[in-house]
């Protein structure tokens, strides 16, 4: 039986019971569930071979109303999901750093029905692996809530860099620049809907229906503040609690991380990121 499903027996009770009238609202736990299961996929950080971190303390963002609905019963209902997130590392067989906690949390700026998670590792300090001779052990809390995701965990330092034994850069890292004219030259960052090439000349760029999201989309399929991309090393795309999600190479997601040519799909409308040194 899937986790998802043996959550939602779990909550079968409650539903005849205290939070019968707080499932009313748009809403659901079962989302919220799932979206937790995909923070967890988004943010795996293999650590080892044995050995795969994923977030441990995260933060639901509501809107007014549905936080309102919730807040009551935000204790029982945080540790139904901190359990459901349990069980579905154990199935994975993601570790943690430190305990499970999820909470709740009003965000004035989400519609009715939109939430968005943030996630962050934690770590406890009988839970963090020991560091071996001459390492310097890991940091208690590694990064913070927000986008894009937080740092890996620190690997232990190796030799110098092309030495024997050198360790071999992890995806996403920045690799050694090669010399040339190139080298130490901005990178331009710029996205193209429909023909039209909308330049990125903040380190955030929020996308959506509303008129106040930083390039419009008119497509009813699209959220008033559907998603957010961010540039950096490497840049990355959030989604902002849309309606209907984002489709990021092909794959549904609820955050990526962005190459030169990545198609992003958000409703009915395809966008293309570029970006370029120089």
């Amino acid at each position: 039986m899937g986790v998802l499903k043996r959550f939602e027996q779990r909550l079968e009770g409650l539903v005849n019971g205290t939070f019968a009238k707080v499932f009313k609202s748009e809403v659901q736990p079962v989302e919220i569930a799932g979206a937790l299961q995909r923070e967890c996929d988004n943010n795996a950080t293999i650590w080892n071979r044995e050995r795969t971190v994923v977030p441990n303390d995260f933060i639901v963002e509501l809107s007014a109303g549905d936080y309102d609905r919730l807040s009551p019963y935000s204790g029982q209902l945080g540790d139904e999901l901190a359990g459901l997130v349990r069980d579905y590392a154990q199935q994975q067989r993601y570790s943690f750093m430190g305990p499970v906690k999820v909470q709740l949390e009003k965000a004035d700026e989400l519609d009715t029905g939109l939430y968005r998670v943030r996630s962050r590792t934690l770590a406890s300090s009988t839970s963090q692996p020991q560091a071996g001779p001459g390492q310097a052990p890991p940091n208690q809390q590694q990064g913070g809530y927000g986008y894009p995701p937080v740092a890996v965990p620190p690997m232990p330092p190796g030799p110098p860099p092309g030495g024997p034994g050198a360790r071999r850069p992890v995806e996403g890292e920045p690799g050694p620049v090669a010399p040339g004219p190139a080298s130490g030259a901005p990178r331009r960052h710029w996205i193209e809907i429909n023909g039209t090439r909308h330049q990125i000349s903040r380190p955030t760029l929020v996308l959506g229906r509303s008129t106040e999201a930083d390039v419009r989309i008119d497509d009813p399929g699209v959220s008033r503040r559907h998603c957010e991309i961010r540039t950096g090393t490497p840049s990355t795309i959030q989604d902002l609690g849309s309606t209907n999600g984002i489709v990021v190479d092909g794959q549904h997601t609820t955050r990526a991380t962005l190459r030169d040519g990545s198609r992003i799909v958000v409703g009915n409308t395809t966008i293309i990121y570029r970006q370029a040194e120089g």
